[in-house]
């Protein structure tokens, strides 16, 4: 009979997790080397860690279930070893799943998916006024709102329009990180490789 205990010798199955950090490798700043952060998180005890581009993207496993924590201990350490203060958000394999299937705007045909982006949220905004962020928005641009993701669609550019990470965080009052559609989708199909077998 099972008691639900976890007993010596038992393989636990680990979770997959999807981080992206805030703000490095932009402009000559917060310079971080992929391998130098794939290191950290093996460090950190992770396990099958991978990176995706340069942007801070890193997929990895894991047996934690305190997602909060999870970000606060990723910061931490990469304030301590790298030396710059970054702001870590993770979603879970099924968070992230979620946001992809919620995107009003994919089955959208007249929408080329190349100027759709997804600014993920580190938690859900207490209060925010919708009618303030979509007074930014310009021509032909969207925008649709999660609890945990905002969704845009830019069709003139993402560097033109007033949509952008700063303004969303500093409205919502959360961090923020913003990824392109094509970046998002590949994180996914990773994450999806390298959920871990009971």
């Amino acid at each position: 009979m099972c008691d639900g205990t976890f007993k010596t010798g038992e393989v636990k199955k680990m979770a997959t997790f999807i981080s992206m950090l805030r703000g490095i490798n932009v402009s000559g700043q917060k310079l971080i080397k992929m391998e130098a952060l794939r290191l950290l998180y093996e460090n950190l005890g992770f396990q099958n860690v991978t990176t995706y581009l340069q942007s801070g993207n890193v997929i990895f496993s894991g047996n934690e279930t305190d997602i909060t924590g999870l970000e606060q201990r990723i910061s931490h350490q990469i304030e301590e070893g790298l030396g710059y203060e970054v702001p870590v958000i993770i979603l879970s394999l099924n968070n992230l799943k979620l946001i992809i299937d919620n995107n009003p705007f994919i089955q959208d045909i007249n929408k080329d998916q190349a100027f759709l982006y997804v600014t993920f949220l580190s938690s859900q905004p207490d209060h925010y006024d919708p009618k303030i962020l979509e007074g930014k928005r310009q021509n032909e641009e969207e925008i649709s709102f999660s609890d945990k993701a905002i969704y845009l669609y830019c069709p003139n550019g993402y560097g033109r329009t007033k949509l952008t990470n700063n303004f969303l965080e500093a409205r919502l009052h959360v961090n923020a990180t913003t990824r392109n559609w094509k970046t998002t989708g590949a994180l996914l199909r990773i994450a999806e490789q390298t959920i871990q077998p009971i």
